[in-house]
């Protein structure tokens, strides 16, 4: 069994206030585990090496929480979630979090099934494409919170998203280095779907690491017409 050395990044958890339990700990490694050995049998991440997924993938997630407030028993959806980055690391660390990770890949979904069994955590697993998803009632306006890591392009991501979130709640895009110009082509977007306008607050996982939280509140509900169907969405983005 590999060693994740989760003990490194406690400190800088613990510096913006979130305690990872013993608990925590054997989740996360038992979680990074499951990750390399089904990846050896489905494309779930390019990164592998256990000091890269504690940093990239595991610290990379929990610093959600410091530029996010996450009330308890929030209602957060991944969308897009892949390998369950944010949601599943969220939910480790938070257990209190109403979780749904929903893909368009089912193929994602039984391994993410697979970890939650294995870690004796409850999430709802949703096989949809976002765009369907947003248009379903069960899920359409509510959420608390939004969020997508490694998606797509921002004006395309709030497209997808947005129509999660209830009025009063929050879409969170995590971004790389390129967040500022993603941002700028996004202003339209979240005008139409319903949100203020974004704030962006930047991070550095490890020396030349830029990450990006953008964060936006709902103030309004999304137009009915959103989200558009089939390709729309990325060929005439908002």
């Amino acid at each position: 069994m590999i060693d994740f050395n989760i003990e490194k990044i406690v400190p800088i958890c613990e510096s913006f206030g979130l305690t990872l339990d013993d608990t925590a700990k054997a989740r996360l490694n038992t979680y990074g585990n499951m990750l390399v050995e089904w990846n050896e049998k489905m494309n779930l991440t390019a990164i592998t090496e256990p000091e890269e997924v504690l940093y990239k993938h595991f610290l990379d997630c929990l610093l959600f929480f410091k530029n996010v407030d996450v009330k308890q028993g929030a209602k957060v959806i991944d969308v897009g979630t892949g390998a369950g980055f944010p949601g599943m690391v969220l939910k480790i660390a938070r257990p209190d979090i109403e979780l749904t990770l929903m893909d368009g890949l089912n193929k994602r979904l039984i391994f993410l099934n697979a970890v939650l069994d294995e870690l004796k955590l409850e999430a709802k697993t949703v096989h949809s494409r976002a765009e369907d998803g947003g248009k379903n009632n069960e899920y359409r306006e509510k959420y608390d919170i939004a969020c997508a890591r490694a998606v797509a392009n921002l004006p395309v991501l709030c497209e997808y998203c947005i129509p999660f979130v209830k009025v009063g709640g929050q879409f969170v895009a995590m971004k790389g280095s390129a967040a500022s110009e993603e941002l700028a082509a996004a202003g339209n977007a979240y005008k139409i779907l319903g949100c203020e306008k974004a704030t962006i607050i930047c991070e550095n996982l490890r020396e030349n690491e830029a990450r990006a939280f953008i964060i936006a509140k709902k103030v309004s509900q999304t137009p009915p017409k959103y989200p558009r169907m089939g390709g729309k969405i990325a060929k005439s983005a908002l």
